[in-house]
């Protein structure tokens, strides 16, 4: 796969992306750990079907959104609701070829699904469904961004603002961290870091409870 790594602010920058990994691999462990092992088989599920058709409908976007425990009162849910499945599949079958094409490097990649799936109801801001769609459609490659992972990158003074084409530069602090995680870093994918990113990111911290589920 093609990547390339970009640091900016330098030498602080890999410094700090060192740093991140004393508390990245605690809370990895952490999440696996206290969350349920069956908590992501929703995602497993859409991943699979998408691996096989090569396209995300209607009721995979649904299943995400359960999965995120997003709300489905909002008007961007009756929009897309309204619209043909094969036009959905239509917009997310492009998303899918872009986000696995390895061509090109996992930010790049990142910033065309991105685009893409910006073209449906719901996904025009905001990149925690949006990731979860792309996440879903290239699980090897892709990665969830949420609330909770932006507040453990600021914890962490990982910059990443809310600037237009933030997914794209997430993945790319993603492969900073990996770049600069040396033995940390061995098995580690962009999924293992976001998930690390989420737990460190939550607010109360979470009891040790192996049945608890995380919300996305």
């Amino acid at each position: 796969m093609k990547t390339t790594t970009r640091t900016p602010g330098g030498d602080e920058f890999a410094a700090l992306c060192r740093q991140a990994w004393d508390t990245l691999i605690p809370a990895r462990a952490s999440y696996l750990a206290d969350v349920s092992p069956h908590y992501d088989e929703v995602l497993h599920d859409v991943a699979q079907r998408t691996e096989h058709t090569g396209s995300l409908g209607k009721t995979d976007i649904a299943a995400l959104v359960v999965w995120k425990r997003l709300s489905a009162q909002t008007r961007w849910v009756t929009a897309l609701m309204s619209l043909p499945d094969t036009h959905i599949r239509a917009i997310t079958e492009r998303a899918v070829t872009a986000v696995r094409d390895t061509t090109l490097t996992r930010s790049e990649a990142a910033r065309t699904g991105r685009g893409i799936i910006a073209e449906l109801p719901g996904f025009h801001t905001g990149d925690a469904l949006a990731s979860a769609v792309l996440t879903a459609a290239a699980p090897q490659r892709m990665a969830v961004y949420d609330r909770r992972v932006q507040h453990a990158l600021d914890t962490l003074r990982l910059p990443l603002t809310s600037a237009p084409g933030r997914y794209s530069r997430y993945l790319q602090l993603l492969d900073d961290l990996l770049h600069h995680g040396g033995a940390h870093a061995d098995g580690w994918s962009a999924r293992d870091i976001d998930t690390a990113l989420y737990w460190t990111g939550a607010t109360p911290p979470a009891p040790a409870n192996p049945t608890r589920v995380a919300n996305r």
